[in-house]
């Protein structure tokens, strides 16, 4: 059995950056903008392993630490502001938090 190509891993880093391109662009809801950030930032951790696994570093490795720190860095203040908006305005819809006034 052979190792599965660099190229696929590849592919399938950017189909799943696509995906998240497109949740951004295309859906409303802050909570779904959110989690397809998240798909982006994983994409890129999925090439980053990739590499590092067929170049036999592991400077690709320790990126993806880097990385995570600051997803779930972000995942808690990022949540943390989409829950006091929503709090304060009564929804998480993007085109209605257009304005930054309370």
């Amino acid at each position: 059995m052979s190792p599965t190509p660099l190229a696929w891993y590849l592919g399938l880093s950017a189909v799943l950056f696509t995906v998240g391109v497109l949740g951004v662009l295309v859906r409303r809801n802050v909570i779904i903008i959110f989690m397809a950030i998240e798909i982006m930032l994983n994409a890129v951790n999925l090439a980053f392993v990739a590499f590092a696994r067929s170049l036999g570093s592991m400077d690709g490795q320790v990126m993806v630490f880097f990385v995570m720190t600051v997803a779930a860095a972000e995942a808690a203040v990022g949540l943390a502001i989409i829950l006091a908006i929503f709090r304060s305005r009564g929804t998480t819809n993007a085109d209605e938090l257009v304005s930054l006034k309370w």
